[in-house]
C-alpha cells in the first residue's frame, strides 16, 4: 500500500513514522518512504494491517494520510491554505506575539534593561499579565506542530527533540522567563521552517523532471492526418511527428527527417545531436530545426525518462552509511542529553547547596543547546541536494547509500564494447586493388551494402554518404548467410564478404594472406570485396574508442582509482589494443559472464570496493557482484539499467571522474555539517555549565548552525559539470 503523507518534509517526520508504524507493521523493514514526494509505502502482508489502520496512526503524528495507486490519490488530500502555509504562518505570528509581549513588557516596565532581565530573578509577578498572555500566545503559534509530536514521544518513552524543546519551553514559563519561553519556541519553529524550505527547495530542482514531457503527443495515421493525443494514450508501434523547437513526447526511433536534438535536459550533454532515420530519441528532449517522424518503442511509463524520475524519487528510500550513522547516534544523544540535564539541576542543588532557579535554568539551557536538529537535518539535505544535482548532469544516483560509494572507491571495472568503445564499427580504411580508385571499391560495395540490414553493411553505408559516394541500384542481390552478400553491379557479377568467405570461393593466394594475416591478428573486421576472380580490395572496420575514454581513464588515476581493469569477452589481441590506447593497467580477455563475476571478486579481495562499469545483459551479474554497479544509460540494456546503482544517462565517461570528486565533495560537507553540529553544541554546553548561556542564545545558536549546515549542503546543487569532451578517436577493435 501506498499513502500520500501531508507534512512529511525531512529525516525527523520519517523517523517519527517509523516509531508510530513499525510495531503496527511488523518492524522498520517493511516500510519505505520518498520524502521528494511524500510517499509512504508499507509492504506489510499483516491481514490486520489496512489503510484504515495505518492512516489513523499516521494521524497521531499530527500528519495526514491517503491512500495513492499509481500516482493517483484515491481521496481528496487536504490542501487548504492553512495546509499550505500554517506552519509559516504560524511562525510568523509567534515571533510578532514575542515582540509584542516584549514591547509591552518594555513599555509597563519603563525599562529596557528589566524587561530583558527580569525573567532570569525568578520574578514572575513583575511581568504584567498582558504581556504573559502574549508570550503565552506566542509559545503556542510557535509549538504548534511540535506539542503532538513531543505528548507522542512521552506517551512511547521515546524522547526526541520536540520533546527536548517542549520541557525547556514549560520550564522557563514555570521560573517565569516568559520571554527566553516565547523566544525558544519561535527560534525552534524557525529552524524547523529552514528544514522544511530546504528539502522543499531540492524537491523543486527534481521536479522540474516532470515538466519535461509535453501534455499532448501528435499521431499519424494511415491516412497521414494529424491526432493529437495524451502521451499515456499513445500505444507503442505509433508514428509521432515532432516539429522544429517541441519536446519528444515519447522514447522512439527516426523514421523520417534529420534534425540536432537537445538532450541536455535529460542527459546534461552541453550539445545537441545530430538524430536521423535510425536513431534513437528520448522523450523530454527539444527537437531543433528540422521536423522528424518517430515510430515509439516504449509507453509513456516506461520511458528513459519515466525510469529516471521514478528512479530519482526512490533513492530517497535507501540511506547513506552518513544517514544511518546519524540516525542511530540521534537516538542515543537524546535520551543521554535528558540524563545530563537532570544531572546538572539536582548534583549541584543537593550535593552542593546551589540555588535551584540558577542551575534549573541552566539545565534547560542545556536541554536546547544539545537539541539535535542540526545534526539530524546536516546529512539528509546534502544527499538529497548531492542526488538532484547529479540528475542535472545525467547522472542518476539510484539512493543515498549510492552517493558516498564513488568516493571511497579503490578499483574500478569496465566492459569493453559499448562503455570504453561506441560499440558500433566504424570504417577504418578503404583499400582498393588491381586498378580500381577508393571511390570506386566504394561505389561498388556501398550499392551492394544498401540491400543489406547487417552492422558491417550499415558502417559501410554511413561511410559511403559521407564521402558523397553516389548508390546506384543492384540487380540479383543475395544473401549469402553468415558470410557476405553477392549481386550485379552495372551488368557485372559483384561480391562482398569475411576472409572465411574469399577462402571458399578459392580466391586467397599466398600474397594476399601475407597482406591480410597481420590485420586479422590486430582484431580489425575486414570486408573482402571481387568482381567475379578479380579481388578489386577490402574494407576495415573497427569500433570505436569513446571520445573522451582516455582522458576519463587518466583523469580516474589522478584521483587516486589504484586500479583501472578491463573485463571483455573480446579476445586478447583487440582487448590490449583498447587497453594501450586508453591507459588502462590491467586486461582480462575472452570472459564469459561468469567469469566476469570471479574476476569482479577477485578484485574485491584485493581492493576493497570495487565499481563495475558496462552496458549488456552480460555486464549485469558483474554490476550486481561489485561494490557499485555504473550502467552506460543512453544506450545500455534494460537489465543493466536495472542492475545498476548508478546510470550515465548520456553514455559520456567525464562523468565517471565527476561523479567521484562529487561523492567527496558530498562526502566533505557532510563531515563538515557534523562538525560545525557538534562543535557549536559543545561550545554552548561548556558556556552553559560555566553560567555563561541563556536560553534564547542557546536556541539561536542551535537555529544558526541548522542554517549552516542547510546552507552548505545545498552548495551541492551548484555542481559544475565536466569538461566538454575533445575530439573523437578512432581505433581498431
Amino acid at each position: 500500500m501506498q499513502f500520500k503523507i501531508a507534512g512529511m518534509d525531512c529525516a525527523e517526520e520519517v523517523s517519527l513514522l517509523k516509531k508510530q508504524l513499525g510495531p503496527l507493521v511488523g518492524g522498520d523493514q517493511f516500510l519505505s518512504f520518498d520524502v521528494l514526494n511524500e510517499i509512504m509505502t508499507v509492504s506489510s502482508r499483516s491481514a490486520t494491517v489496512t489503510a484504515e489502520t495505518i492512516q489513523a496512526a499516521v494521524a497521531q503524528t499530527g500528519m495526514t494520510a491517503v491512500v495513492w495507486r499509481d500516482g493517483v490519490s484515491l481521496a481528496i488530500l487536504p490542501d487548504t491554505l492553512f495546509q499550505r502555509w500554517g506552519r509559516t504562518g504560524l511562525t510568523i505570528l509567534s515571533g510578532l506575539l514575542t515582540l509584542c509581549g516584549f514591547l509591552v513588557h518594555w513599555s509597563l516596565a519603563g525599562s529596557l534593561l528589566e524587561a530583558i532581565g527580569s525573567e532570569g530573578m525568578g520574578a514572575q509577578r513583575q511581568i504584567p499579565l498582558l504581556a504573559r498572555s502574549l508570550f503565552g500566545l506566542g509559545i503556542l503559534s510557535g509549538a504548534w506542530f511540535v506539542l503532538p509530536r513531543a505528548w507522542l514521544a512521552l506517551r512511547r518513552l521515546q524522547p526526541d527533540m520536540n520533546l527536548l524543546m517542549t520541557f525547556s519551553v514549560v520550564g522557563a514559563a514555570t521560573i517565569g522567563d516568559w520571554f527566553e519561553a516565547s523566544t525558544v519556541a519561535f527560534l525552534f519553529s524557525v529552524s524547523l521552517l529552514l528544514e522544511k524550505w530546504s528539502i522543499g527547495h531540492a524537491r523543486r530542482a527534481v521536479d522540474a523532471l516532470l515538466d519535461l514531457t509535453p501534455p499532448l503527443a501528435r499521431l499519424l495515421n494511415a491516412a497521414g492526418h494529424q491526432i493529437e493525443l495524451p502521451p499515456v494514450q499513445v500505444p507503442v508501434g505509433s508514428t509521432l511527428l515532432v516539429k522544429p523547437g517541441e519536446r519528444l513526447p515519447l522514447d522512439g526511433r527516426v523514421v523520417q527527417g534529420t534534425s540536432d536534438v537537445n538532450q541536455a535536459p535529460m542527459t546534461g550533454e552541453s550539445l545537441p545531436v545530430l538524430k536521423s532515420p535510425g536513431d534513437t530519441v528520448f522523450a523530454g528532449t527539444i527537437n531543433g530545426a528540422g521536423a522528424l517522424e518517430i515510430l515509439s518503442t516504449k509507453t509513456a511509463g516506461s520511458t528513459t525518462l519515466a525510469h529516471l524520475i521514478r528512479m530519482v524519487s526512490e533513492a530517497q528510500s535507501r540511506r547513506s552509511q552518513s544517514e544511518q550513522w546519524v540516525e542511530k547516534f540521534a537516538k542515543i544523544y537524546t535520551p543521554v542529553v535528558l540524563i545530563l540535564a537532570l544531572a546538572l539541576f539536582v548534583i549541584p542543588t543537593i550535593g552542593w547547596g546551589g540555588a535551584w532557579h540558577d542551575w534549573f535554568y541552566r539545565s534547560l539551557v542545556l536541554l536546547v543547546i544539545a537539541c539535535p536538529c542540526a545534526l539530524v537535518i546536516s546529512t539528509p539535505v546534502s544527499i538529497v541536494a548531492a542526488i538532484a544535482a547529479a540528475a542535472r548532469q545525467g547522472v542518476l544516483i539510484k539512493g543515498g547509500a549510492f552517493v558516498e560509494l564513488p568516493g571511497r572507491l579503490a578499483a574500478m571495472a569496465f566492459d569493453k564494447t559499448g562503455t570504453l568503445t561506441e560499440g558500433r564499427p566504424t570504417v577504418v580504411e578503404v583499400i582498393p586493388w588491381n586498378g580500381y580508385s577508393e571511390a570506386e571499391l566504394l561505389d561498388c560495395v556501398a550499392s551492394l551494402e544498401a540491400r543489406s540490414e547487417h552492422p558491417l553493411g550499415r558502417a559501410i553505408l554511413r561511410y559511403a554518404h559521407a564521402s558523397k559516394i553516389e548508390i546506384h541500384p543492384i540487380e540479383d542481390y543475395q544473401l549469402v548467410a553468415g558470410k557476405g552478400a553477392t549481386g550485379r553491379f552495372q551488368g557485372k557479377e559483384i561480391w562482398a564478404g569475411s576472409r572465411r568467405y574469399l577462402q571458399e570461393r578459392g580466391a586467397e593466394t599466398d600474397l594476399i594472406r601475407e597482406q591480410l594475416d597481420p590485420l586479422s591478428s590486430s582484431g580489425v573486421t575486414m570486408v573482402i570485396v571481387g568482381q567475379g576472380d578479380l579481388l578489386c580490395g577490402y574494407i576495415t572496420l573497427a569500433d570505436t574508442i569513446r571520445t573522451n575514454a582516455p582522458a576519463a581513464i587518466q583523469e580516474l588515476k589522478a584521483l587516486g582509482i589504484g586500479s583501472l581493469v578491463m573485463l571483455t569477452g573480446d579476445n586478447s589481441p583487440v582487448a590490449e589494443s583498447i587497453a594501450k590506447l586508453t591507459g588502462l593497467d590491467e586486461v582480462q580477455a575472452n570472459l564469459l559472464p561468469a567469469d566476469k563475476v570471479t574476476a569482479i571478486e577477485q578484485l574485491v579481495s584485493r581492493h576493497g570496493l570495487v565499481a563495475m562499469v558496462g552496458d549488456g545483459v552480460n555486464d549485469a551479474p558483474a554490476m550486481a557482484r561489485a561494490s557499485l554497479g555504473i550502467a552506460m544509460g543512453a544506450a545500455g540494456s534494460d537489465a543493466a539499467l536495472e542492475t545498476a546503482d548508478i546510470a550515465l544517462m548520456s553514455d559520456d565517461l567525464s562523468r565517471l571522474p565527476w561523479l567521484v570528486k562529487h561523492s567527496r565533495r558530498t562526502l566533505q560537507i557532510i563531515r563538515m555539517n557534523i562538525v560545525i553540529a557538534l562543535g557549536i553544541k559543545l561550545f554552548f554546553v561548556a558556556l552553559t555549565v560555566l553560567g555563561f548561556a541563556s536560553l534564547w542564545g542557546a536556541i539561536a545558536a542551535d537555529m544558526g548552525a541548522s542554517l549552516l549546515v542547510i546552507l552548505n549542503g545545498l552548495r551541492l546543487l551548484k555542481s559544475q559539470p565536466p569538461v566538454a569532451p575533445s575530439a573523437p578517436q578512432s581505433v581498431p577493435e
